[in-house]
């Protein structure tokens, strides 16, 4: 299966998980996402100071500038893979 077969069907995955991830997983998650769909963030975040989760979602994604569009990919596959129970 191609990969963005597999991050489409971990994408689906992700909204039925056996428990909720914590709040750090819930951020890698978002982070590998955007990282994956749109590439390097390409704004300078949250106009609100006060506005902390738009913040911390903001520096997750920043976190991963550089990486590449299908590593971000496949790193989502085997993080959900492994939330799901899986390898």
């Amino acid at each position: 299966m191609e990969l963005t077969s597999q991050f489409e069907e971990a994408v689906a995955a992700s909204k039925t998980l056996p428990e909720k991830p914590s709040n750090e997983i819930l951020l890698q998650l978002y982070a590998l996402y955007k990282q994956g769909t749109t590439g390097d963030v390409d704004n300078d975040g949250p106009s609100n100071p006060f506005d902390f989760v738009a913040k911390a979602k903001h520096e997750a994604w920043a976190e991963l500038k550089g990486k590449t569009k299908d590593a971000a990919m496949q790193e989502y596959v085997d993080l959900v893979k492994k939330l799901k129970g899986g390898n």
